[in-house]
C-alpha cells in the first residue's frame, strides 16, 4: 500500500456484502473526508456532479449511496436542489446532515426496494456505490421506480466491473426505458493521487428515463 493510501480504501474494495459496508463504514465515517477524500485526490464526486449539470439535472434529486454528502457539495456549487440522500451507513449520513445541504436523509439498502413511492425524483446521482462487492446492477430497477419519467440519472460505475459484474448488459436491458445515454470513461482521482488505484476508472452512465 503506498503510503499515502487511505486506510479503508483497501478494504472497501474489498467489501462482499451490504454488513461488510455497514461495519467499514460505520468505523470510517468521522474521517472519511480527510483519510479519502482529502489524501487520495478523490475527484469522482466532482465528475459526477459536473455532467449532472451538464446534462440538464434538477431536482428534487436523490443521491444515493450519499455517504458524507460530497456529492452533494459538489452539486450545490451548481445551485442544484432540492438534494435527498440515501445510505445504508447511519453514520455517514450522520457527517452529511452535519453539512446541512440535504433536504432529507434516510437510511436505505439498495440491494432491497428502497423505503421512495415511484416516480418520486427528476434526478438520480451516485458516486462510488455501483461497484464490485457495494452495489450489483440489479439495483438499477428500484432506481429507475423511483425516477420521473423524463428524469435524469448519473451514475458512475467502476470501470473495471462495468462489464465484468453485468452492469453493461443491465444497461442494454434497459435500453427501451432510457434515452440520450451516454458512457464516459473518467478519471476517479485527481493527479496528485499516489493510491494504489490513482489511474482507476469509473463509467459515468447518464441517461433518462423515458
Amino acid at each position: 500500500m503506498s503510503k499515502d493510501q487511505a486506510p479503508g480504501l483497501g478494504a472497501a474494495y474489498a467489501l462482499q456484502t451490504p454488513e461488510d459496508s455497514v461495519r467499514l463504514y460505520a468505523d470510517w465515517a468521522d474521517s472519511y473526508d480527510s483519510d479519502f477524500v482529502a489524501t487520495s485526490d478523490y475527484i469522482l464526486h466532482i465528475q459526477v456532479a459536473r455532467m449532472f449539470a451538464q446534462q440538464g439535472g434538477d431536482g428534487p434529486v436523490l443521491d444515493i449511496g450519499a455517504g458524507t454528502g460530497i456529492l452533494a457539495e459538489a452539486l450545490a456549487q451548481s445551485k442544484i436542489s432540492p438534494i435527498d440522500a440515501t445510505d445504508i451507513s447511519q453514520e455517514m449520513l450522520d457527517v452529511a446532515e452535519a453539512k446541512n445541504i440535504y433536504r432529507t436523509l434516510f437510511t436505505g439498502d439498495l440491494t432491497q426496494r428502497l423505503p421512495v413511492e415511484d416516480g418520486t425524483y427528476s434526478g438520480i446521482v451516485s458516486s462510488g456505490t455501483f461497484t464490485h462487492g457495494h452495489v450489483g446492477p440489479d439495483a438499477l430497477d428500484d432506481v429507475m421506480r423511483i425516477t420521473k419519467p423524463g428524469g435524469l440519472l448519473c451514475l458512475s460505475i467502476n470501470a473495471e466491473h462495468y462489464e465484468a459484474q453485468g452492469f453493461a448488459a443491465k444497461i442494454e436491458s434497459l435500453m427501451p426505458q432510457i434515452s440520450d445515454l451516454q458512457l464516459p470513461q473518467l478519471p476517479i482521482y485527481g493527479p496528485n493521487s499516489t493510491s494504489d488505484h490513482k489511474d482507476d476508472l469509473a463509467v459515468i452512465a447518464t441517461f433518462r428515463k423515458a
